[in-house]
């Protein structure tokens, strides 16, 4: 039998996103990855301090950053209304300082829909869900096309590592495709920062990502 990592979702459903988004309520090595996030777009050399997440979801990072910081503004896009009820529930609060933008990153006009320039683009757990590597690649292109000077962009995504005998889904590949499509798309020096839940025996859908970082 082929061993296979992947997952399906169904995120206009709604009763399918509330069982997702409560089963997936963040670790503590996801707390660590948006600490992580949190500190690159924290830095004294963002050129200003809007940020836009692609793949809002149920907005559990977005909490957790605009708790930390109270001087970023924040914009939630996904393509998913049904998200976009939960993730209002989740933020609370700190909903006056972000806001929602209903888009499909698998349309490259998606840039167009947003409301202010980032001064980041940020991303959890979302464009593997894109479905393959040139989905990725061509978002990675319009991130480059939207972000200014200095401008950084982040992705934390679920990865097919190195050395593995199993087969992944498109979207999950491997730490240098994402490091080459980010260089492609106009990204001078882009870094991996780190892994997280490595599992390359008995690996599941919720293992395996990394954090990568590139400056416009």
């Amino acid at each position: 039998m082929t061993k296979f990592v992947g997952a399906l979702h169904e995120f206009h459903d709604a009763a399918f996103v509330k069982s997702w988004a409560d089963r997936f309520v963040p670790s503590l090595p996801r707390l660590a990855l948006f600490d992580l996030i949190l500190a690159q777009i924290s830095r004294p050399s963002m050129p200003n301090p809007h940020v836009l997440e692609l793949g809002l979801g149920p907005g559990y990072m977005a909490r957790h950053i605009l708790e930390r910081n109270d001087l970023i503004t924040y914009e939630g896009l996904d393509f998913s209304e049904v998200f976009f009820e939960v993730a209002k529930t989740t933020i609370g609060p700190f909903l006056p300082r972000i806001s929602l933008t209903l888009a499909d990153l698998m349309e490259q006009s998606w840039p167009a829909r947003i409301s202010n320039l980032p001064g980041a683009i940020i991303s959890t757990w979302a464009l593997h869900d894109l479905g393959t590597p040139q989905a990725v690649a061509d978002v990675y292109a319009r991130c480059y096309e939207t972000l200014p000077k200095g401008g950084v962009l982040i992705n934390g995504d679920f990865i097919k590592p190195d050395g593995t005998d199993w087969d992944y889904e498109a979207g999950r590949f491997e730490v240098q495709q994402h490091l080459t499509f980010l260089r492609q798309a106009g990204f001078s020096a882009p870094m991996h920062l780190g892994r997280y839940e490595p599992n390359t025996e008995t690996p599941t859908a919720a293992q395996n990502y990394a954090c990568l970082v590139a400056v416009r």
